[in-house]
């Protein structure tokens, strides 16, 4: 194995995303935790760059890094929290059940792609991948796309509803 600067970089990249995914699950503040899962989310789109797939690279940075992040942050300010100062804590076994099924899982990955191979993909492959993507977009998949984008208007108009509603029965009480 040679050490390449794109070896480097996937390894960078996968690190960070895993370190985001680890911090998402052990913090306990909530803006914390959507921080993490930015970082997260960026990475992978890191590594989707690496793997000469730039459109998808692109919408993971917009949607899932900036919308959905987003989201996340206005259903965090739309919610009622109670905060309770007292930390719940875990104990040593668990954490050892944890460090234990996350190194279980890691080695059944590792021992499944070890002697794995790929039939040769011809180079030609990335070229003009944006393009083509829309081109199916907009010819073949109009109707799926006009009406996901329907759909996504109705979920938004909804939530805005059941926020106004949740907000009217605050102020009774």
């Amino acid at each position: 194995m040679t050490l390449s600067g794109e070896f480097f970089a996937f390894m960078s990249l996968a690190l960070v995303a895993v370190i985001g995914g680890v911090l998402l699950l052990n913090l306990t503040k909530v803006i914390h935790m959507v921080v993490a899962l930015v970082f997260t989310f960026v990475s992978i789109a890191g590594i989707y760059i690496l793997l000469s797939a730039e459109f998808i690279a692109v919408i993971q940075v917009m949607i899932y890094s900036g919308a959905i992040t987003i989201i996340m942050l206005f259903g965090i300010m739309l919610t009622r929290h109670h905060s309770d100062d007292e930390e719940q804590k875990t104990s040593p076994w668990r954490k050892l059940l944890l460090l234990l099924g996350v190194l279980g899982f890691g080695a059944a990955v590792y021992y499944g792609i070890y002697d794995l191979s790929f039939e040769a993909v011809p180079n030609t492959l990335h070229e003009n991948n944006t393009e083509q993507i829309g081109m199916a977009l907009y010819s073949k998949y109009i109707i799926p796309f006009e009406l996901t984008s329907v759909i996504l208007l109705v979920a938004l108009v909804g939530a805005i509803v059941l926020a106004r509603n949740d907000d009217k029965e605050g102020d009774k009480e």
